[in-house]
This record gives structure tokens, C-alpha cells and sequence, in this order.
């Protein structure tokens, strides 16, 4: 709560006496002086994003290795259209958005070890079918079901991290985790060139041999989280009790007062669909995951269509996938290091802009090829970059999983555009296809502007105690029964979340 023109009276205790006397510690009776912070945080590193990494690694293959394979004639072998073919991944998105916001509230009331596993088995039997799909139909029906069980994987994960990491640590482990997309569009590129080797092998075609085989091992994956994943910090089994209490003691310090848990109330879920930064940033995910898919889906067309034959064009994706994650892990780095999560999205969209206009321009093979590395590095750190910015100002697990999930279900909904705007008449420079993503890309940034522009006058506006709520036996000159009575400073904070007049916005 800002002190700012306070003027206690002498028989009354400030705001700031007050807490002293009652700091509300988390199980007080614990010592955590002997927790080495530096090594313990390592410790839940390593415990905590590798294998998040290797989900979302499988995720993202598994949803775009159908662009490899419409290089290898999955089109004429199951007699599809080029409308049929878009219209196939389409409906992919519809389940995959709807989805998420329910999955990220399950996900907080079930056990993550539970949740995620059993929706990466689902999505890996579903990959593996599509190895055996005859006809259009099953297509259709193997891309809605792999739709809806991948859908919780993302936000639900995003939410996950944001449980175990202070907000100046969680651009990092986003970012370090999100990169694993990176490796995977420059993995999908290396590997179905390898398997289509196995073209005829069991009667089958090598498109056929890259679902069944990134199929099978997502499942066996699947089984394996069920034992390796780790569930909230409150229960994790790699932690003595003294690291547990001190891990959430310093996540309530740092504004998460929900660490230590929260039961579920629909109140949360209401508060985070009043609140304007839950809209403004969809606006901010529609921006960045629109041309996500666009670009994953349709990398190796494009690039084919610029005069380099199918393997060929595969493969020089794979630099293009490189270069975005490099610059991923650097963007988030340096976001938790300088604090301004706002001017680099500026920075980053402003990038993308660039790129997507160069590809509308060119008419020349290798310049267009140039722009897709621009692309690359706007599009790929952008959202990690976002995830941690939006994530860090909404207080109250059960509000920021709701948020997260209306976030990344919009932004997610919008693949269903922009899988159909890369059309076959408009080869080879896909004009149009560039136009809409450049649109994309520009709501994006008009939006972060936005965002960034509205935490910065609510941060002010805390700092002269405009936000500051009436606490009982507290005497505060700028309190306001319109921003609320409370019992106490902990009790606001609680109810209040990040509406709480001393809650500061990360910028």
C-alpha cells in the first residue's frame, strides 16, 4: 500500500507498523536462514523446465508435422484438395482455444503430474492414428481430437512456471521453455527428411512413418511425466519441508500471495474477466500467435515455393528455426535483467513488421528468404516475452490461470485464420497470406503500446494513493471507501490480488 501523504494520528499505527505487527509469515515457526538460495534455485531449474522443454518440444511437433508431410504427398494419397487440406487444419484450432481456459482451471485443482500426462497421451495416440487415416474424414476427426487434447498443454504450463518463479526470474525458464518450439520447427524440418527414407516400408508411405513414429514416442513420453513431472512447490517431493515454506515465503514476497494455495472461488474467474488487462491481452496474443502458426505450418511451403525442392526446402529451415531460438533464450535473458518487458515486445513486433513487409515487397528468392529469419526472430521470443509480462501482473493463481487461458485460447483461435491465408493460387510469394499476418503483427504491437501505456498511469496513480482502500484502525488521508474496507492490510491484499493499491505493475 503506497505511504505516500500519509498522516498518522498518534494514537493510530500506520499501514507500515501495522504489517510489522502482523506480517502474516507462512508457518513463522520454520527457520529457512540455512536455504542456499543460489543452489536451490538451480536445483528446481533442473527439476522443473528440462522436461517441460521435452513436452512442449513434442507438442509442437506433433501439431506442425503435418506441413512436412504435405511435402510428401499426403495431399494426393488421401485424394484431399487444397481447400480440404486447409479446412483440415482449421479445425485444429477450434477445440485447441476453446479448451484452455477450462484445462488451465483443472489443471490448478487436479495435480499437474496428472493432468499433463494424461492429455499427452491423448494427443499422442491421436499423432499416431494420423499415420493410419484412409480418407479425408479421418483427418478431419484426428486433427479436432488432437486439437482438443493439446490444448492444455501450453497455458497450462506457462501457469505452472508461473507458481515456482518470481516474476524478474520467469522470462528465462519461459523463454528457455518456449525455445524447445524453436528446436522443434528446426528438428521437424531434419527429421522428416529422415524418415520419409521409409517410404513403401510396411506398405505405408514415409509421410505415414512421421506420424506413427513422433506418435509412439509422445506416448511413451506421456507415461513417463506421470513419474518425472512435479506437481506445485507446497507438495514437491524433491524439496525438504524448510525449502518448501522457503520457496512460497519468497513467492508471497514478491507479490504471489497465493503461493502457499488457494481454494477455488468463481469470484477469480470473474475478477479476471473484468479486468481490462485480461482483454488488452488478448489483443497482445492474438498478435504474435496468428503469425506463429502461419509461420510454423508453412515455412517449408513457402520456402519450396522459392524454388527449392521438398527435402531441400526442409532442411533450410532449420537455420531459420536456429536463429529464432538464440534470439528466444537472448530476449529472455536480458527481459528478467532490464525489467522492460514492454519496450521489447515494442522492439520485437516493430522487427516482424519489417520482415513481413519485405516478403510482401521481394520478388527475389534469396531476399524473401533473408526476411523469414526476421520473421523468426520477431515472432518466436515475442511470446515468452509477453507470457512472462502478462503472467507477472495478475495476482491469484485460480485469476492468473484464468487470465492465461483466455489469453492463449484467443491468441490460439486465431490460428484458425491464419492457417488458411497462405492459399495455393497465390504462390510464390504468398502476397496476400504475408498482408494478414503483417495485420497480425501490427495489432500486436498497437496493443502492447497499450498495455504498457495503462500500467504505467495505474502504477502512478498507486503511488499518490488514488487506489488506497480503507483498512480498519488505520488512519490514511488518501483512503477511499470506493476502493474497499478492509480488516486488515494481509486481508485486502488477499481479496484484492493485483487490484491491491500496493501492488506495483511490472513494466
Amino acid at each position: 500500500m503506497s505511504s505516500k501523504g500519509y498522516t498518522p494520528k498518534d494514537s493510530e499505527p500506520t499501514v507500515e507498523e501495522k504489517v510489522v505487527d502482523d506480517p502474516q509469515l507462512y508457518r513463522p515457526e520454520v527457520d529457512v536462514s540455512s536455504v542456499d538460495e543460489r543452489k536451490l534455485i538451480r536445483r528446481i531449474d533442473w527439476h522443473v523446465v528440462p522436461w517441460l522443454a521435452v513436452l512442449y518440444l513434442l507438442n509442437f511437433l506433433d501439431r506442425g508435422n503435418i506441413g512436412n508431410a504435405r511435402l510428401y504427398n499426403i495431399q494426393s494419397d488421401l485424394h484431399i484438395t487444397d481447400k480440404q487440406y486447409l479446412i483440415a487444419l482449421t479445425v485444429f484450432f477450434f477445440p485447441y482455444a476453446l479448451f484452455e481456459p477450462p484445462s488451465n482451471v483443472a489443471l490448478r485443482k487436479l495435480r499437474p503430474s496428472r493432468w499433463l500426462s494424461f492429455i499427452m497421451l491423448v494427443w499422442g495416440l491421436a499423432m499416431t492414428f494420423h499415420g493410419l487415416v484412409r480418407n479425408y474424414a479421418g483427418l478431419v476427426g484426428l486433427r479436432v481430437l488432437l486439437g482438443l487434447a493439446e490444448a492444455g498443454l501450453y497455458p497450462g504450463v506457462v501457469f505452472y512456471l508461473s507458481c515456482w518463479y518470481r516474476r524478474c526470474e520467469l522470462g528465462t525458464r519461459v523463454a528457455v521453455f518456449f525455445s524447445s518450439a524453436t528446436v522443434a520447427g528446426a528438428f521437424s524440418g531434419l527429421l522428416a527428411a529422415a524418415i520419409h527414407n521409409m517410404d513403401g516400408i510396411g506398405g505405408k508411405p514415409g509421410w505415414a512413418w512421421i506420424f506413427i513414429l513422433e506418435g509412439i514416442f509422445t506416448v511413451l513420453c506421456a507415461v513417463a511425466s506421470f513419474f518425472i513431472l512435479e506437481d506445485f512447490p507446497e507438495t514437491a517431493k524433491f524439496l525438504s519441508d524448510t525449502e518448501r515454506v522457503w520457496v512460497i515465503r519468497r513467492l508471497q514476497a514478491d507479490m504471489k500471495l497465493s503461493a502457499a494455495g488457494e481454494s477455488f472461488n468463481i469470484k477469480y474467474v470473474w475478477q479476471s474477466l473484468k479486468d481490462w488487462k485480461t482483454w488488452i491481452a488478448m489483443g497482445i496474443y492474438m498478435g504474435f500467435d496468428g503469425p506463429l502458426f502461419a509461420f510454423s505450418l508453412f515455412t517449408p511451403t513457402i520456402i519450396n515455393q522459392l524454388s527449392f525442392e521438398a527435402t531441400a526446402a526442409n532442411l533450410l529451415s532449420v537455420p531459420v528455426y536456429a536463429w529464432a531460438c538464440l534470439v528466444t533464450v537472448g530476449i529472455g535473458f536480458l527481459g528478467d535483467r532490464i525489467g522492460h518487458r514492454g519496450i521489447l515486445n515494442l522492439m520485437l513486433f516493430g522487427t516482424g513488421l519489417v520482415g513481413y513487409i519485405i516478403l510482401i515487397a521481394s520478388s527475389t528468392p534469396s531476399l524473401s528468404y533473408f526476411a523469414t529469419y526476421l520473421a523468426a526472430a520477431a515472432i518466436y521470443p515475442t511470446i515468452p516475452n509477453s507470457v512472462a509480462w502478462v503472467s507477472s501482473n495478475v495476482e491469484g493463481s485460480y485469476k492468473r490461470s484464468a487470465t492465461l487461458g483466455m489469453a492463449i485460447g484467443w491468441g490460439n483461435l486465431n490460428g484458425a485464420v491464419t492457417s488458411n491465408v497462405y492459399r495455393a493460387v497465390d504462390k510464390p510469394w504468398y502476397r496476400l497470406g504475408h498482408g494478414i499476418v503483417l495485420a497480425y503483427i501490427a495489432i500486436g504491437w498497437l496493443s502492447s503500446a497499450l498495455f504498457l501505456f495503462l500500467l504505467q498511469r495505474e502504477n502512478k496513480k498507486r503511488e499518490h494513493g488514488y487506489r488506497n482502500e480503507v483498512i480498519e484502525g488505520v488512519y490514511d488521508e488518501h483512503a477511499r471507501e470506493a476502493n474497499g474496507r478492509y480488516e486488515s492490510v494481509e486481508q485486502a491484499m488477499r481479496e484484492k490480488g493485483d487490484a491491491w493499491s500496493g501492488f506495483k505493475y511490472s513494466l
